[in-house]
């Protein structure tokens, strides 16, 4: 006899990151990001060249993003026109096609989803160069975080912008929104990003976690791959699971089959 593991499973959601994640730093996506930034932050705000690099560097490490820095040190600027600048003229070129990471999504039967601070035009962009935009249940992005005219209905109210006017991660904040928005458990989540801050903040809410692009694991991080592709291995069970559910499936199918033939032949 053939006994199916009824148990519940130990995740019922992934939940990944997009940069350097679900694909690598070697893309070159990432520094070209980084420049267009600090061009931003000359062209379009008068800062100072001499000392743009190290203000990026500080505002990045103290708010969690530029953006978010910029916004909170006074500086005023549309948040299209920003994302525009800063994803529009990226080289979308360096990302191909990843059959391997599609193949091992579309067979994973838990949910999944994408927790990003990028707005969803760069988002979905990268998905669909990867070909792998259909793989998920949603995007939580920029956008969704920061819903339009948010900041300006908060400085309405209070006559200033709060310490934070954009939520990102790797705030707490950031998190337990997303968690709201797509009603997930996270003690039942496995989180996967680059960002060792966003790992340790991932770690400190409840979240399983796993820093990708690492071979060993940090203060915060529950498992550490080199690469996304590296999943099946570290996490065989979720694959494992997908095959007994799809046995019992055809078990089922095939005794309501043979349920049908015999009430046809009777």
């Amino acid at each position: 006899m053939e006994f199916v593991n009824s148990s519940p499973p130990r995740y019922e959601c992934l939940l990944f990151d997009l940069d350097d994640t679900l694909y690598p730093l070697s893309s070159g996506l990432s520094d070209a990001c980084t420049n267009n930034i600090i061009e931003f932050m000359v062209e379009k705000l008068g800062i100072d060249e001499d000392g743009v690099v190290e203000l990026n560097h500080i505002l990045y490490k103290k708010y969690g993003t530029t953006m978010a820095g910029l916004k909170a040190v006074g500086y005023e600027f549309d948040n299209d026109e920003y994302h525009n600048y800063v994803h529009g003229r990226l080289p979308y070129e360096n990302l191909k096609p990843d059959p391997v990471l599609r193949s091992l999504l579309l067979a994973l039967p838990c949910r999944k989803l994408v927790f990003s601070n990028s707005d969803e035009f760069h988002v979905m962009k990268a998905l669909k160069r990867l070909g792998i935009e259909d793989c998920f249940e949603r995007i939580i992005s920029f956008d969704t975080l920061n819903p339009e005219n948010n900041e300006a209905e908060v400085s309405c109210i209070t006559g200033h912008l709060p310490e934070n006017p954009v939520i990102c991660k790797p705030t707490e904040i950031a998190f337990e929104k997303a968690f709201n928005i797509a009603q997930l458990n996270p003690h039942k989540t496995l989180f996967f990003d680059d960002s060792i801050r966003n790992i340790q903040t991932g770690k400190a809410v409840g979240l399983h976690t796993v820093l990708v692009g690492k071979s060993e694991k940090i203060d915060g991080s529950d498992y550490a791959l080199e690469s996304i592709h590296n999943m099946k291995e570290a996490f065989p069970e979720l694959w494992l699971e997908s095959k007994i559910n799809n046995k019992e499936t055809e078990r089922i199918d095939y005794a309501a089959q043979i349920s049908i033939e015999t009430s046809v032949q009777a």
